[in-house]
């Protein structure tokens, strides 16, 4: 079935909320097999409210509405959707004693928590024993389902009520959809493009490329009856054309990769952050567990830290400059030497936007690696703005130690 999805909030047209429900409903429709057209984010005024609902149910076989259905005046969803569709609101009187026999404390006042219970007319609830608001209501043969704004409530009901009822629905059949994430270090958008562009010219699968964190994501969308065939096979091309730059798929990062390979080598790793301070370290911490495989870090940010704590000589400082392979290197083995790592990773550079020169532009990085005895370092010249830098240093940092950790389990 195709539907439309539409967000209601104050809270998310000023942009004081990330907009996380209408996200997580489309991709579980999505792979429930539906198809979601279009998705709305509209303020607490009734007028546009109505206007867009009565457009998506023109157009859509199902619709889904988020958001003000709660105690507080500036819940009007309910109120716009009794106007729009001429439904006048009705008390629904086992909400009501549903609603009365609750202990509710001082959350709010009887007299707000009744209004959950006034519905427009036809509307039946989608979950009576639930403490929170959702309801359906048919319009012209189109449902409509009215779920919380709350992400964890809309979640519940959208997984337990609504999903259960669109697929009994005439037409509302699961059609077949495979789908899966690859997740590359080291290659910019167009370049995987260019490398995908005859799969995904030839139409039989859906290829999608995404930005982030410095790392490019690509996802594979296949349907039809012949989706678990043609899966195999645009998975294996996708691996192929991505070599080693693909690092994993689906949910895992890589700050997860690299922690589980180092703990599956029994190794600890420890950083020494220059221009990124301390992002390679927080991706690392945000691991559950990290400190099994995970010394610590250093931010080394001025000439004098990095001389006092890692031991990088003055004169190697002056005769090379901070960003340059020399420090880069003697960043990564003071490191080692401080810590007794198994490996040590260190970054400097120049993250903008100024300091840059003609030999040293904004963007040039430096990764330093100790690893079994020796230091080597690696030239990078990244593009973006300073947050942009510093997350294409990280990623490609961390995947340095991806690709050494890989060629020590190639030679086990």
């Amino acid at each position: 079935m195709i539907g439309e999805i539409i967000a209601v909030g104050d809270e998310l047209t000023a942009g004081r909320i990330v907009n996380s429900t209408s996200a997580f409903a489309a991709r579980a429709l999505f792979l429930a097999g539906h198809e979601v057209a279009a998705m709305h984010t509209v303020g607490d005024t009734p007028a546009l409210i109505g206007n867009i609902l009565r457009r998506a149910i023109r157009r859509a076989e199902f619709v889904i509405v988020t958001g003000g259905l709660g105690p507080t005046s500036d819940d009007l969803t309910n109120e716009a959707a009794s106007a729009a569709l001429r439904r006048p609101p009705t008390l629904n009187h086992a909400l009501l004693e549903k609603i009365r026999s609750q202990p509710w404390g001082d959350v709010c006042h009887q007299d707000d928590l009744e209004k959950l219970a006034w519905l427009p007319e036809g509307a039946e609830v989608l979950n009576l024993d639930a403490r929170m608001a959702g309801h359906v209501l048919v319009h012209d043969t189109v449902p409509v389902f009215f779920l919380p704004g709350v992400p964890g409530q809309a979640v519940k009901l959208l997984a337990e009520n609504v999903l259960p009822k669109l697929a009994d629905w005439p037409g509302g059949g699961r059609r077949p959809v495979r789908i899966r994430l690859y997740r590359t270090v080291g290659l910019s958008e167009c370049e995987i493009n260019q490398r995908l562009l005859a799969l995904e010219q030839e139409g039989r699968a859906i290829v999608g490329y995404y930005p982030a964190d410095g790392e490019v994501h690509v996802s594979l969308t296949v349907t039809g009856g012949e989706a678990d065939a043609l899966f195999i096979e645009a998975d294996q091309r996708i691996r192929s054309a991505l070599g080693g730059h693909f690092y994993g798929k689906d949910q895992e990062t890589l700050a997860q990769l690299v922690g589980r390979l180092l703990h599956t080598q029994h190794l600890m790793l420890a950083t020494a952050e220059s221009c990124t301070g301390g992002l390679i370290g927080s991706k690392i911490t945000a691991v559950p567990g990290s400190s099994a495989w995970f010394a610590g870090g250093v931010i080394a940010y001025s000439n004098q830290l990095k001389e006092r704590l890692l031991n990088v000589d003055a004169e190697l400082l002056s005769q090379h400059g901070a960003v340059s392979s020399s420090v880069a290197k003697a960043m990564a083995s003071g490191l080692a030497e401080r810590t007794g790592a198994d490996i040590s990773l260190a970054v400097t550079g120049i993250a903008g936007p100024d300091g840059g020169t003609l030999e040293q532009p904004v963007g040039t990085v430096y990764i330093g690696l100790f690893d079994k005895g020796t230091a080597s370092s690696a030239r990078h010249r990244f593009t973006g703005s300073r947050q942009e830098i510093q997350e294409m240093a990280a990623a490609m940092a961390l995947d340095a130690v991806r690709r050494v950790l890989m060629n020590r389990c190639n030679a086990l």
